[in-house]
């Protein structure tokens, strides 16, 4: 008699495990980084985006298995430690979307795409069990963002390092400040973050564009991500709350929707609107699952 069997999570609360609705947000990194590399997203290469999607959802639901202890403490309604979710379905949640994101990036890129994906996979899983908890938290997810731009970049990877330096400078400020969600940031840390959005915008429109149209289309989705996450980020500043705090990370997780566009506008417009399509939608779904 082995006892009653183990139950399957339900969708809804893999959903949450993940973060579904946020997968939104970093749909643009690949799509950045082909524009940047002058390299299309058709064909098979719609799968890299894919893959960034399966990417982040693994690391959303290893951050989770490896918080577990601390979430039963700070944030008991968390899929683990509310008994919705195991430890063990959590892990190897992560570790199924981590082989499923390397082979998307296989179909769609070839060996090329492989490696970056390699490093990719290793730096997300690198960030949630070693390094989130300590000062290189921030740097390791940068680097986990700006791989994922580069993700895009084909075998041009040097004509998207300033695409993968404004999406990881964005990705510093955000996670440094997040750490600030449960008991309050300190106000330094929030002026940091606003620097940080400053450096990304700069490199965000900075550099040749296609034409004339690509470039007043980078300047406004540029100048649109500078208002979204500054504004939201100078509050925090000024009061350090873990409300605001909190409120601040998400407007900094959906700001990264504007920049990846305002990346991408430079070599191509039409892909710069399909990335923007994705920031309501994702602002729509995160009052029914948050992205934080």
């Amino acid at each position: 008699m082995g006892g009653d069997p183990v139950k399957a999570p339900a969708v809804k609360d893999l959903a949450e495990l993940v973060r579904a609705p946020a997968a939104l947000t970093v749909l643009g990194d690949t799509v950045a980084g082909s524009a940047a590399a002058g390299l299309r997203m058709t064909g098979r290469r719609l799968l890299l985006p894919l893959a960034s999607v399966a990417f982040y959802w693994a690391g959303m639901a290893l951050n989770d298995w490896a918080d577990r202890r601390l979430d039963a403490v700070e944030r008991p309604e968390r899929p683990i430690p509310s008994g919705r979710v195991s430890p063990s379905a959590a892990l190897g949640t992560g570790a199924g979307l981590t082989a499923a994101g390397l082979g998307l990036a296989a179909l769609g890129g070839g060996r090329t795409a492989v490696r970056a994906a390699v490093p990719l996979a290793a730096s997300v899983w690198a960030y949630d069990t070693v390094f989130k908890p300590t000062p290189a938290g921030p740097p390791a997810m940068a680097l986990c963002r700006a791989l994922d731009v580069l993700l895009g970049a084909g075998g041009e990877p040097r004509r998207a390092l300033t695409a993968a330096a404004a999406v990881g400078v964005h990705t510093l400020g955000v996670t440094a400040l997040s750490t600030g969600e449960v008991h309050g940031a300190n106000p330094n840390t929030a002026r940091a973050a606003l620097a940080t959005s400053s450096v990304a915008t700069t490199l965000a429109v900075a550099g040749p564009a296609f034409g004339r149209w690509n470039r007043l289309a980078s300047l406004a989705a540029g100048s649109g991500y500078a208002g979204f996450v500054g504004r939201a980020q100078a509050d925090a500043a000024r009061d350090p709350s873990a409300q605001v705090v909190r409120a601040a990370t998400r407007t900094g997780i959906h700001g990264m929707v504007p920049l990846q566009a305002a990346v991408a506008a430079k070599g191509s417009v039409a892909g710069a609107a399909l990335v923007a399509v994705a920031l309501p939608i994702a602002r729509r779904l995160s009052r029914k699952v948050s992205p934080t």
